[in-house]
This record gives C-alpha cells, structure tokens and sequence, in this order.
C-alpha cells in the first residue's frame, strides 16, 4: 500500500523550504496559534493545586509568560508554565496565551506566538524570514534526500513501523535511511512489534515535529485536507 503523493510532496516542500530558507522555522512561516487544548493529565500533575501564582493578576501572568517563553530555548508546554508561574490556574495560563498572541499580532514588534512540539514559543513572523536566515549564511544546511523523505514520510504516518515494513511499501531496502534518520534526530526507536523476532520498531521525534513547524502528529496533513488544497 503506497502513501498518497501529495503526502510526500507536502514533506518534500517544508524541506525544500527549510532548505531556501536556512532559519524558516526560526521566522515562524505557519499561522499564529488561535485556540488553545483542554487541559491535560500534565497540567494537572504540574498544577498540584494552587500556589502563589494564583495571586498574580492577569497582567503580571501575561508578562512573566512572555519572559518565560522569551528565555527558554525549547517550547513550553501549559503544565510546565503553570508550574514555572508558580501553578495558578491553568485556566488562566491558557488565557495568558491568548493575551499574549493578540498583543504580539497588535503590536509593533515582529513577533508571534507560537504553537509547536507540544508547547508554545516565540518567533519572528514570515515576514522577515529572509532576514533571519542571513544569521546561517554560512553555514552549512543539512539536506534530506528524496529517498530518506519518502522513508520519513512512511515513518511519521505508518508509525509505530518496522523496517521490514517500510520496505515492503519502497520495495528496496531501508536500513541505511533509517540509520541516517535516527542518527539526525529525525527517527527514533520505539519499541518492538508483538510478531515473531519481535523487530524494532520506528516513530518520529520532538526534532521531526519542530522541523516540520508542527504542533503533534495530528497536524499532519490528511487526505481531506490535502483534497481542498
């Protein structure tokens, strides 16, 4: 069973893209986040009741998210700013969020908040992506082949996968690929399969998702979506 072409070549454009751009992902090219998830089993655990940061007011949690996400070099994720703010509500963290996106889109500065790997971060908007990507010229940009693109694109919608499997839908073998893509932190080991000889099993990582500029698997596109394109 192949995967969809318009799968792969919406794969092949963000690389392409991340390739002419050197820092794309750094400019924030997808749309500013517009709503946030409900709450999770992790901003429970985080929360572990109120604290102190209850008694911020919705100003000073605004501001001190803003810091937070400005400081920190990875995405954070509701329950971790609710513990980092002290666990006020995360009701309230949410909303802090929001406040925040719509003062970065309303003001002056070229920066927007962002969803991604699970949590949010600030980026600079698309605008000034070519900008941006002057801070990499120079460097060198790591290309991804067609055949490793394929292979990934079969990890990221087939997973938890096996190479065995990935072969039997490429029809050449995989290992190689599949070595290189975990070697870059694309690819990782998941498990094994409950089969005979129990193989190993293959998913993508938190580095696929920010590569990409998505916010989970569920951001992939699908084949609704890819027809009203």
């Amino acid at each position: 069973m192949d995967i969809p072409v318009e799968e792969l070549e919406v794969l092949e454009m963000a690389a392409e893209d991340e390739i002419e751009a050197g820092a794309e992902e750094a400019a924030g090219a997808p749309e500013p986040i517009v709503e946030q998830a409900g709450e999770t089993a992790e901003d429970e655990e985080a929360r572990g009741g109120p604290g102190p940061g209850a008694d911020l007011s919705d100003e000073q949690l605004v501001e001190r998210t803003a810091a937070l996400l400005f400081a920190s070099p990875e995405p954070l994720s509701v329950g971790r700013l609710v513990g980092l703010l002290e666990r006020p509500p995360a009701a309230r963290v949410r909303a802090a969020l929001e406040t925040l996106s719509h003062q970065l889109e309303a003001g002056p500065l070229p920066l927007q908040l962002r969803a991604l790997k699970g949590g949010y971060t600030l980026l600079t908007v698309p605008e000034l992506g070519r900008v941006v990507a002057r801070l990499a010229k120079g460097s060198a940009i790591e290309r991804i082949s067609p055949a490793a693109l394929e292979t990934l694109a079969i990890v990221a919608y087939r997973q938890p996968v096996t190479k065995a499997e990935i072969e039997a839908i490429r029809g050449v073998q995989a290992g190689p690929i599949l070595r290189s893509l975990v070697d870059r932190g694309l690819a990782k080991v998941t498990g094994r399969a409950d089969v005979p000889g129990h193989p190993l099993q293959y998913g993508t990582t938190k580095e696929f998702l920010d590569r990409f500029g998505l916010m989970g698997l569920e951001d992939l596109p699908r084949d609704a979506e890819l027809a009203k394109d």
